[in-house]
């Protein structure tokens, strides 16, 4: 495991509810799903990307609202506004995910963000046995059940993405070749 205070306030944050995460660090960036999943030898879908949205408050100041989704799926802002009940939410900027969770963006893990943080999860991830999601950084991850996940994070599931065809799907679950755990060395 990374020795990094990123990742530490990840693995505090699973054993504050009793789970031990193993932490995988990589040389390579595992900042997209793609890279990740290519990096763990996983379908696209197991990806756990922890997008940053924000719901605009007069007296608060903006609120994050994080989406746990799919690798290959997309949030559909219409849906997340009326599962959240936030019409006017929106991406997080960049600079707006880290001063919200204290994470990069390629980094920003399901759990140990600053302060309390509403969270939906896509029912989709539930397809796996096992989902791998950032642990703090670009280049770490670790892996997880769903369910387990879901209690980690005190996620809601919710249908929060844009419909996909059917053959977009079947797609994503072909396994990665050997071409794609290339370092291009």
């Amino acid at each position: 495991m990374p020795d990094h205070p990123s990742v530490r306030r990840v693995v505090d944050a699973a054993l504050r509810k009793g789970v031990t995460l193993e932490v995988r660090s990589f040389d390579e960036s595992t900042h997209t799903a793609a890279e990740a999943a290519a990096a763990v030898g996983a379908e696209l879908g197991q990806i756990v990307k922890s997008l940053v949205f924000v719901a605009p408050h007069d007296e608060r100041g903006l609120e994050p609202i994080i989406c746990l989704v799919s690798g290959p799926n997309r949030v559909d802002i219409a849906r997340l506004a009326a599962v959240t009940g936030e019409p006017d939410i929106r991406r997080a900027s960049a600079r707006e995910a880290h001063q919200l969770t204290g994470f990069v963006i390629g980094g920003i893990p399901p759990i140990g963000w600053d302060g309390s943080v509403r969270v939906i999860m896509d029912p989709d991830l539930g397809r796996y046995p096992t989902v791998w999601a950032a642990a703090g950084l670009p280049t770490a991850v670790f892996e997880v059940p769903p369910g387990t996940l879901r209690i980690l994070a005190n996620a809601v599931v919710a249908p929060i993405t844009e419909e996909r065809r059917a053959a977009d799907i079947e797609a994503d679950r072909t396994p990665p070749g050997p071409m794609a755990t290339s370092t291009g060395a």
